[in-house]
């Protein structure tokens, strides 16, 4: 590992420093979901008004990463990563002393464009701080925090709405912004900014580095690749409460079935960490191409088959979510690693492309009845299959050797 500090933090403690600050604009997201169930009725507003303050922060959170990765590469991590974290906590602050709907909606925005800062600037990091097969285990222990974040948010979050009120899920983030800001400030080396030629403006810049990644056959192959995966999840994500709810799941009970998912990929991504050393990054990515498609036509074997339950939906998709385990932490080092230079704009693109397409991949299902899982199964398997031919082209192409990785 090589870190432009004087005193480099110890390993572990720079791993989590890494991981919360990644972690943070997820938690952010989505802690507040229980909330947002009586919003409405709080601030006398429509459940329309309400639901775009979710999407005022996504959208945010997506289109700032491509502001920030070519700063941070031009100005460095950690400047940028401070400034993010700090707008990140203001939003949070002005989130919780919102009077109405309107300015809850405005605290989100400030809160996404600020919490985009540690994604895109923390998965540039883990290619400037970590070397080889050490970057993807350092990306599965991010992909494992980002399995677990979603539903511990919610439960934490309902149960602060409950007992508390809905702010205090606001102050607990606000807490948490000021204590991410100190361990970025004291636990994360000060990376310096490459030392490419700078152009005469920012903006210039910043247009130079994408049209260099534009260039760059095998960084779009891993972005379609990592965008089609992301979508063929979310797509699971916006169809499986249809298709559970015409098997007769309620409310109650779908999350049950859903969790099958995230807690696959949570397993998929500790088994990354062990096989990447064994036998290389590609192998582990063509291991987790295949456990993908495989669960998707299992359950679409099972669907036409007529067999129309719930298990029939999710214990098949428990492949999907480990294979989406093994797959994606060695295609993010991918994204940032083919240009190291521009590492920040890569995580950039990479995650505006992981939101627009995910976003693509959950509108789709509404297009279709869902009665059974049959239509959810195609859309999935084709979704998953653009990705395995993204794979495909960006594993002919590259010259090193299968096993044993070396960047």
């Amino acid at each position: 590992m090589s870190v432009g500090a004087d005193r480099p933090p110890a390993h572990g403690a720079l791993i989590a420093n890494l991981v919360a600050q990644l972690a943070f604009g997820l938690l952010a997201m989505t802690i507040c979901i229980p909330s947002m169930q009586e919003w409405g009725a709080i601030f006398g507003s429509s459940q329309a008004a309400v639901q775009l303050s979710f999407s005022g922060y996504v959208v945010a959170y997506g289109g700032l990463q491509l502001l920030y990765g070519p700063l941070s590469d031009r100005l460095g991590r950690k400047k940028i990563l401070l400034l993010g974290i700090a707008l990140g906590g203001l939003g949070s602050v002005l989130a919780a002393l919102a009077g109405d709907i309107v300015m809850l909606t405005a605290a989100r925005v400030l809160q996404g464009a600020g919490c985009a800062a540690g994604m895109v600037v923390g998965r540039a990091m883990v290619q400037d701080l970590f070397d080889g097969p050490e970057r993807t285990r350092v990306m599965a222990y991010i992909g494992m925090a980002m399995g677990l974040v979603p539903p511990l948010a919610t439960i934490i979050g309902g149960q602060l709405h409950v007992r508390l009120g809905w702010q205090a899920n606001f102050v607990l983030l606000s807490v948490l912004a000021v204590l991410l800001f100190i361990a970025a400030w004291r636990g994360l080396p000060d990376h310096p900014a490459h030392t490419a030629p700078q152009e005469a403006h920012w903006l210039r810049a910043m247009v130079s580095s994408y049209a260099r990644l534009a260039r760059e056959p095998g960084f779009l192959l891993y972005v379609v690749l990592l965008s089609m995966t992301t979508a063929t999840f979310y797509a699971f994500l916006a169809g499986a409460p249809i298709v559970l709810g015409s098997y007769g799941v309620g409310p109650a009970g779908i999350g049950y079935y859903i969790m099958c998912v995230p807690l696959a990929y949570i397993v998929g991504n500790y088994l990354t960490t062990h096989l990447v050393h064994r036998v290389g990054e590609r192998f582990v990515m063509r291991l987790g191409q295949g456990c993908s498609l495989s669960g998707i036509a299992l359950m679409l074997v099972l669907a036409l088959a007529g067999v129309d339950t719930p298990l029939a939906l999710s214990l098949p998709l428990l492949l999907l979510g480990m294979g989406h385990g093994l797959l994606v932490p060695p295609t993010l080092i991918g994204t940032v690693g083919l240009l190291p230079a521009l590492a920040g704009s890569a995580a950039a693109v990479a995650g505006l492309m992981q939101q627009l397409m995910g976003a693509v991949g959950g509108f789709v299902v509404g297009l279709v009845p869902h009665d059974g899982a049959v239509n959810l199964g195609w859309m999935m398997l084709a979704l998953s299959g653009c990705a395995a031919v993204a794979m495909a082209l960006l594993q002919r192409g590259q010259q090193r050797p299968s096993t044993g990785p070396q960047r």
